[in-house]
């Protein structure tokens, strides 16, 4: 996964908001439609959502409060 695409997923409601939508995509092909390809590659994009947004996505460091980043130059 790019970095740019890690940082917009960093908040977990956004990863749960995805996943939710494709849940609710698999559960209408398989009750409702019952296509069975629809209802395989949709079973296969949540195992994927599942899988790259809560189990291999890279986690935040812990932070303590303090800045871990350097202060600006000062000018002058």
């Amino acid at each position: 996964m790019k970095q740019n695409d890690v940082n917009w997923f960093r908040p977990l409601w956004r990863r749960v908001l995805v996943t939710g939508i494709v849940a609710a995509w698999c559960v209408w092909e398989w009750a409702f439609n019952r296509d069975q390809l629809w209802g395989l590659l949709t079973t296969a994009l949540l195992g994927y959502a599942i899988y790259s947004f809560f189990i291999s996505f890279p986690k935040e460091n812990p932070t303590n409060g303090n800045d871990t980043q350097p202060p600006p130059p000062s000018e002058g």
